[in-house]
């Protein structure tokens, strides 16, 4: 190759791993990601450390999790916990771009409410959600965001006194509309058009080599596709999944809240969201396909590696849920993830990767990939350059994931870890939860539930875990514990009443300097 290779990203919002994944159990029509996936490696486990917008994108771009970037909820909301990230956190896009690299945003940035892609080194074409707070002190902020939410109440809000198709009945909110149809969603394509006027007119004739990121907003809810694409799909065909009834008794009682919006869905209303869920995805295709035929068009394909991924998945009727949030189901947090590129070997192109893979490892990857020598001070190591140029059976298949949330805009402290075919949930809102993934996929039966009604005084401190079943979390609790305490998870309060884990961070197995630095990798 005469220069470094060119990267080109492209991220949906809110897009269900089983929508593109080959063992997807309500796989979307995705005919250009299937055609480059020939040549490109899919991973089948990735996933978000975070189920929201705002917090997943701002670990890509940084390879740090939320409790190290400081970033938690929506940015631009009133209530929001913090407006962007915390001084010195690193963006690989500057390393980048001081490595002489040509950068281009286009589309979604929403990591930042006073902060833009320019600050970061990009070139901004066409930006959405780019916040309101340029200038302004964090107090000015939360005003100015307080003033645009009440004016979506100014005057009398209308009240439905017929529920129409697809419509969520919100009396004194505004009016939901959960799907329906739009040629141009939420300007997706007009993105996509000004990323590819920008590399057909200035990256395209540059020699330095580029990185352009295009973020779309397809296909989070309301779900509305262009009629086009809704046509690929027969209603007769929909299926809903297998965890659609499931009654979540033995949840926390703020995933059945969650729920009960939805449920004044019809069965068959609940079928067609999905369908305009996926025809969505397969807008989003189209758009990807664009990007890709640009890139033939301009000669610029041999040398560009190309990532398809998104931020966080969707619930996509998964236990009669939508959407993304604090229910910690892997719908939310798994996402479609296909890397290709120069020089990968022929035995590699179209193979399928089963290691975990979160979100967070793939700045250190852009940087490896891109052959930049300074490196990001990602929280992960990568695997994702041995991968592409050894296949996925040269890399270790078993691979610890971790996630963090604080709640969207609904506050709920929530910690989790996968592990060994095991999935511990740390709620501190309600109680935990534990499944076995490798007999409960679909996580029905949460093996840590209270019957509603029982108390008993003088029990022991552990007797809220069956006895055959503490091994397994007293482990996964201190995995839990050293990941936090080693990536400056704030969650160490002792006051008895927040400390309300099971175990606390003292079993946690790491040296008291790494837990005080936070530096590193696990």
């Amino acid at each position: 190759m005469s220069k470094s290779p060119n990267i080109l990203i492209f991220m949906t919002d809110q897009q269900n791993a089983s929508t593109v994944n080959s063992d997807g159990h309500h796989r979307a029509k995705t005919p250009h990601l299937d055609a480059y996936r020939k040549k490109a490696i899919s991973f089948e486990k990735a996933y978000s450390p975070s189920p929201h917008c705002c917090p997943s994108r701002t670990s890509f771009f940084t390879g740090r999790y939320p409790s190290e970037h400081g970033v938690w909820n929506n940015v631009n909301v009133s209530n929001a916990l913090t407006r962007g990230p915390r001084e010195n956190t690193p963006f690989w896009s500057r390393g980048l771009k001081d490595a002489g690299y040509n950068l281009a945003f286009a589309g979604k940035w929403h990591v930042s409410n006073w902060q833009s892609p320019k600050d970061f080194g990009w070139t901004e074409l066409l930006v959405t959600s780019i916040g309101f707070g340029s200038g302004l002190t964090l107090e000015e902020q939360r005003d100015e965001a307080r003033e645009r939410e009440l004016s979506l109440l100014d005057g009398p809000v209308p009240r439905s006194e017929t529920r129409k198709p697809g419509e969520v009945i919100r009396p004194g909110w505004p009016d939901y509309i959960h799907y329906g149809t739009n040629e141009d969603p939420f300007g997706d394509g007009k993105v996509v058009d000004s990323a590819i006027d920008h590399l057909r007119e200035n990256l395209s004739k540059e020699d330095e080599p580029w990185c352009m990121f295009v973020g779309t907003v397809g296909p989070h809810d309301p779900y509305i596709p262009p009629q086009e694409y809704l046509d690929w799909y027969d209603p007769a065909d929909i299926r809903l999944p297998d965890s659609f009834k499931d009654t979540m008794d033995d949840k926390p009682g703020l995933y059945r809240r969650t729920r009960d919006r939805f449920d004044q869905l019809t069965q068959a209303e609940h079928k067609e969201a999905l369908r305009h869920y996926l025809a969505f995805c397969s807008y989003e295709d189209a758009l990807f396909g664009r990007l890709l035929a640009t890139l033939d068009e301009t000669g610029e394909c041999e040398n560009t590696i190309v990532m398809y991924l998104s931020d966080h998945g969707d619930y996509a009727a998964e236990h009669g849920l939508w959407g993304k949030g604090l229910p910690s189901f892997q719908s939310a947090y798994r996402i479609p993830l296909v890397v290709g590129g120069p020089d990968m070997p022929a035995t590699v192109k179209g193979q399928v990767c089963k290691r975990p893979t979160s979100l967070v490892e793939l700045g250190e990857s852009i940087m490896e990939l891109s052959g930049t020598v300074e490196k990001s001070g990602t929280s992960n190591q990568s695997t994702l350059t041995q991968i592409l140029t050894n296949g996925p059976e040269h890399v270790s298949s078993k691979n610890d994931l971790f996630f963090q949330s604080n709640g969207n805009e609904a506050y709920g402290l929530q910690r989790a870890v996968i592990s060994d075919g095991w999935k511990l949930v740390y709620n501190m809102f309600d109680n935990d939860e534990l499944y076995d993934l490798k007999n409960d996929p679909e996580e029905l039966h949460s093996l840590l539930s209270k019957p509603l009604g029982e108390r008993k005084l003088g029990r022991g401190p552990l007797d809220i875990i069956p006895s055959d079943l503490r091994p397994v979390v007293e482990r996964l609790y201190e995995k839990l514990w050293t990941f936090g305490l080693l990536h400056q998870d704030e969650n160490i309060n002792d006051y008895i009443l927040t400390a309300l884990a099971p175990y606390g961070p003292g079993i946690a197995k790491t040296a008291p300097s790494e837990q005080a630095t936070g530096k590193t990798n696990v």
